[in-house]
């Protein structure tokens, strides 16, 4: 797959960020992070999108603690919380295809301020809780299309291995960010409230797409031709033409199936309120609760793409997609909080091979189809985690959060098996081709 050079590959001095192929001789690829970061559209790409995670993660603190005291049921929290991961299941086909149809940079911006609106909307005190689920869900709609823009752009802003750099930054800045909109949510929370801690989040959203506009150069829309008039297929046929694509290429099909087992493993980030509430613990403890993953996906994600070489992560992706459930069978046994928190990180750890599985997908996706491509992927990432909330919550009513877990991590153990028998058989020609792709023409 041909990887062509953009003119602002240069660094802000003007010149070619340094060599980071794998090479025999030395691991030059660990200059990946320095060269990604040095280019300036990516660097206003990457602030924006840190500002958008932190409202996010924020709004969905503050959101699940309304609902669940105004309800006192865990149900509902949990339905809060799959609202926020079930709008790909309706729109993410059709929506995702906006990526290739329109210009990437106004896509980031419109979703930013329709993000904007309904969030301020959400925020109305005073409103019932169907009317938030309503809106919250709508609040979700346009990140659709903003994931899949904004995975195809960064491929153009950045190639080979600063492509796989710029991913895990952009991974681990949301590991970061969502710790911090976790653990500040509760405190903000706490002292403005819930309905004003929701409304201020629609500002960050304004700033995001206020950076977007000021950082990021202007691009025609990818089925386009010289003077912007779309000259390819239309949305219909680029939504089969991808679909089929991600459905009938194995090494597509199995990376897309890698990232949606994540619905299993996520579970006890949406029953985090009935998990602290059986410990005689608040809302500080299902934070807590919450952002362990994340905690694990920081490390795990910082270790896993600056220190392994690019064809051992490539190897590592199938043992890696078992591991990340294996803590989850530990539920069996009665827990405290710190040891929980402690296994739910190593579980984040262990999912940090999305990062490489992302990339990979990404760069192995012809550049014409792979906003959908990735946005299909994203949509079912989305919808495995929202239906895996919702189901383990209503679960959770019948037999506890202790069964629940384990028997998600069970499955997760027996899918992520299967997964990686598949993916052994794929690795080393999936590393051929990556290499083939660092060749210079």
């Amino acid at each position: 797959m041909s990887n062509p050079r953009l003119d602002n590959e240069a660094d802000d001095e003007g010149h070619e960020p340094s060599d980071t192929r794998d090479h025999a001789q030395g691991t030059t690829w660990k200059s990946g992070y320095r060269d990604a970061m040095r280019i300036r559209e990516f660097r206003f790409l990457w602030f924006a999108h840190a500002l958008s995670i932190v409202g996010t993660n924020l709004l969905n603190i503050a959101v699940s603690v309304l609902v669940y005291r105004a309800t006192d049921s865990a149900f509902a929290a949990g339905i809060t919380l799959a609202v926020t991961f079930l709008p790909p299941i309706i729109a993410g086909p059709l929506l995702s295809g906006l990526a290739d149809v329109f210009p990437r940079k106004q896509a980031l911006i419109v979703c930013d301020l329709a993000r904007a609106v309904f969030i301020l909307a959400v925020g109305i005190p005073g409103i019932p809780v169907w009317a938030i689920w309503t809106l919250l869900f709508l609040s979700v709609v346009p990140a659709v299309p903003f994931t899949a823009a904004r995975a195809a752009l960064l491929a153009e802003i950045v190639q080979g291995e600063r492509y796989v750099a710029g991913t895990a930054i952009i991974h681990l800045t949301t590991q970061l960010a969502m710790l911090i909109g976790l653990i500040a949510g509760g405190v903000v929370v706490s002292v403005i409230g819930p309905n004003t801690a929701v409304m201020v989040n629609a500002a960050i959203f304004v700033l995001s797409a206020l950076l977007v506009t000021a950082g990021v150069r202007a691009r025609p829309a990818p089925n386009a031709d010289a003077d912007g008039n779309r000259s390819r297929p239309g949305l219909g046929a680029l939504i089969t033409r991808g679909t089929r694509l991600v459905l009938t290429d194995p090494r597509l099909r199995t990376l897309a199936l890698m990232a949606w087992v994540a619905g299993l493993y996520m579970i006890p980030y949406g029953i985090a309120n009935p998990m602290a509430d059986e410990l005689g613990a608040g809302a500080g403890a299902a934070g807590i609760i919450m952002a362990g993953p994340s905690i694990g996906a920081l490390i795990g994600g910082f270790l896993l793409t600056r220190f392994v070489p690019p064809p051992t992560r490539m190897r590592w992706l199938g043992p890696l997609t078992v591991l990340a459930s294996v803590p989850l069978l530990l539920w069996v046994l009665p827990l405290p909080l710190w040891l929980m928190v402690g296994l739910l990180a190593i579980s984040g750890a262990a999912a940090s091979y999305q990062i490489v599985a992302n990339a990979t997908f990404v760069l192995c996706t012809p550049e014409d189809g792979r906003g959908l491509a990735f946005g299909l992927v994203a949509a079912g990432l989305q919808a495995s985690q929202g239906i895996g909330i919702l189901l383990g919550s209503l679960l959770v009513e019948l037999f506890g959060t202790a069964a629940v877990i384990t028997g998600a991590g069970a499955v997760g153990v027996v899918l992520g098996v299967a997964l990686a028998a598949t993916w052994s058989r794929m690795a080393e020609p999936t590393i051929e081709k990556m290499n083939e792709a660092e060749q210079p023409a």
